[in-house]
């Protein structure tokens, strides 16, 4: 089973805060303000896409963010998170295309050693080709990591080989100008995560 930590003092508070606020809306404007509004999560990285290409959070600017750090040989959380993001976006596609093109699904790996760039791209690939999927040095992943919030570390080895990575599994809604809005409720199941969308993407 892989194990998910708890993410920092100072997230969980931020968390806290949208577990309380965030709802399953029923679209237009947000009637207030956004869960995570102010708080100090995210910003500039540089890092690898599936195609060699180098990709940086400017590169998305004026598009809303889904952003989730993982790993491809993670055994369930993971996988699980990325198939109800996918199904989300799918459900929202459905009901309001317009909306759905102006956000951007992106997947980090917290285990560059083993993610390559085609394996980040395989990864994603399984569950939409709209999610672009990113790689980088292990000291390019631990500063976007750390500017991101999330914790993660290498775990013991397993029995037949491999190895597990400990991590926080937050999936995040950044805003067009990367200002942090919400976590989606992956948890809940991709008909959560598409109504979350909506609620927030305007």
């Amino acid at each position: 089973m892989n194990r998910i930590n708890k993410p920092s003092a100072t997230l969980a508070v931020a968390l806290a805060a949208a577990l309380m606020l965030a709802g399953c809306g029923t679209g237009g404007a947000p009637q207030q303000e956004p869960p995570l509004a102010g708080a100090a999560i995210g910003g500039d990285f540089t890092l690898t896409d599936s195609k060699g290409q180098t990709v940086r959070w400017s590169d998305f600017a004026g598009k809303y963010r889904v952003v989730y750090f993982g790993y491809a040989y993670c055994p369930d959380i993971c996988p699980t998170d990325m198939q109800r993001v996918a199904q989300g976006l799918k459900e929202l596609k459905a009901k309001d295309p317009e909306k759905a093109a102006r956000i951007q699904p992106i997947f980090i790996t917290i285990d560059p050693e083993r993610d390559t760039q085609a394996v980040v791209g395989e990864f994603t690939a399984a569950f939409s080709p709209d999610i672009i999927g990113l790689t980088g040095t292990p000291e390019q992943i631990a500063a976007t990591a750390k500017t991101f919030k999330v914790f993660y570390q290498k775990g013991e080895a397993q029995p037949g080989g491999g190895y597990l990575v400990d991590h926080s599994n937050v999936t995040y809604l950044f805003g067009p100008d990367g200002e942090p809005i919400a976590t989606l409720p992956t948890d809940k199941g991709g008909a959560a995560v598409a109504a979350e969308l909506e609620r927030w993407v305007s």
